[in-house]
């Protein structure tokens, strides 16, 4: 007979926050996390973005998603309020954050280790070769 597996629980509603420190833009992101995959770098964490708050213009390397949970989650393409779910491939620019008069808070899921690269960072060549492939997809478009 197969072993039952063990399960990680976590309770959210009495978890102690913790801080995402995101040096280039000067912020300090609050989060829980649920879960971390040795193996494929995959994570799933609650967030929160208070309000006035966006990530500016930036790209991964992993694709990763957002469900919300309570707030407008504010996006280069839309808004989106709570039991949307909005996936972000990787590769590409993008941002995302709170409106400016309300909290955002959504589970935040990558698909593989998670990094960020932010546009105009001259100090991180990911952030500079990741730019220059999406001006060379953007000039493809046209």
């Amino acid at each position: 007979m197969a072993k039952p597996v063990e399960l990680t629980v976590v309770d959210t509603n009495s978890a102690k926050w913790e801080i995402l420190p995101i040096h280039f833009i000067d912020a300090k992101l609050e989060h829980v996390p649920l879960h971390n995959d040795q193996e494929t770098g995959m994570m799933v964490l609650k967030m929160v973005y208070r309000a006035g708050f966006t990530n500016p213009w930036h790209s991964h390397f992993c694709g990763h998603g957002f469900y919300v949970l309570d707030g407008i989650l504010d996006t280069h393409k839309g808004q989106y309020g709570p039991g949307s779910w909005v996936w972000f491939p990787e590769g590409g620019v993008m941002y995302h954050g709170a409106t400016p008069d309300q909290d955002v808070t959504f589970l935040f899921i990558t698909n593989k280790k998670f990094s960020i690269h932010f546009v105009g960072d001259k100090n991180d060549t990911c952030a500079l070769e990741m730019a220059a492939v999406e001006q060379d997809r953007q000039e493809q478009q046209k």
